[in-house]
């Protein structure tokens, strides 16, 4: 038994029931994006070594060639990338999974409600309002959209004194539901997100600039020497030293080291 296949167009098709994936019916270099069985809040891509087997779980799918996708939206989802699914976008999905029949109007319904779920899925990722669903969470849509914009926050603010407190209260969330946010989506605390975003900076600068160590530190949050270097060592494996040596040795391997290094502030 296989799921009903509607080809809207050569390079798109959409595919609902239970049962198997047809393949014969896919476009060429296809995108397949699975919508679950309409109860799970989420969205995904399914990886392209796996389409047939993965598609059994998913009670509407849809398969849009790679060339189209860049044409007409302009980008190219990642692989295996998921995200929460609107409540408007799921109902257009339970919608169209619940036309019934093979009556002409039946397929013009499949084929209208089709284009409008993959334009109006596509517009939400292209205003990047779609939020990235690592699993499954307790938080409604709104809760995770705030997580994901306090995540944003921590990343582009990680250079201030930045608390739990701070964060919550700037993104609308409780301390709770942040913190219970943050080990649903991301697997780690809030301390640990700014951490791990100082401590990339801190990389950075080690690798592309000549400033002191312990100029880099301080730049990127940490008010000692000692402090930076611990923290540093248990991320990476190595205390920043060690981190510029190798640095420094690799570049002289390929040529003159000072083409690699952006010079600090005097």
């Amino acid at each position: 038994m296989h799921k009903r296949a509607t080809i809207i167009s050569a390079e798109f098709t959409s595919f609902v029931g239970r049962g198997a994936l047809d393949t014969a019916c896919l476009p060429p270099e296809p995108i397949v994006i699975g919508f679950g069985d309409m109860g799970e809040p989420a969205v995904s891509i399914l990886a392209a070594d796996n389409v047939g087997e993965g598609a059994s779980s998913h009670i509407l799918l849809f398969a849009i060639s790679r060339p189209a996708c860049l044409r007409m939206f302009g980008l190219l989802p990642g692989v295996t990338a998921s995200w929460y699914l609107a409540a408007d976008l799921r109902e257009l999905g339970r919608a169209l999974v619940a036309v019934e029949g093979e009556s002409e109007v039946a397929s013009m319904l499949r084929v209208a409600r089709s284009m409008e779920l993959l334009c109006r899925l596509f517009g939400a990722l292209e205003q990047h309002e779609m939020v990235e669903y690592h699993g499954r969470t307790t938080l409604s849509l709104v809760d995770a959209q705030r997580v994901a914009a306090a995540h944003q926050l921590v990343s582009e603010s990680w250079q201030e004194p930045l608390t739990v407190a701070d964060v919550a209260r700037r993104s609308g969330l409780g301390k709770t539901k942040l913190t219970q946010g943050f080990r649903e989506m991301y697997k780690c605390t809030v301390a640990e997100a700014v951490s791990e975003r100082r401590l990339a900076n801190a990389r950075s600068l080690l690798t592309l600039s000549d400033l002191p160590i312990s100029s880099i530190g301080y730049r990127c949050g940490y008010h000692s020497n000692a402090s930076f270097t611990r923290a540093f060592a248990r991320r990476f494996g190595m205390t920043p030293t060690e981190v510029r040596q190798r640095e420094k040795t690799f570049a002289v391997s390929l040529g003159d080291p000072d083409d690699l290094i952006v010079r600090g502030d005097a």
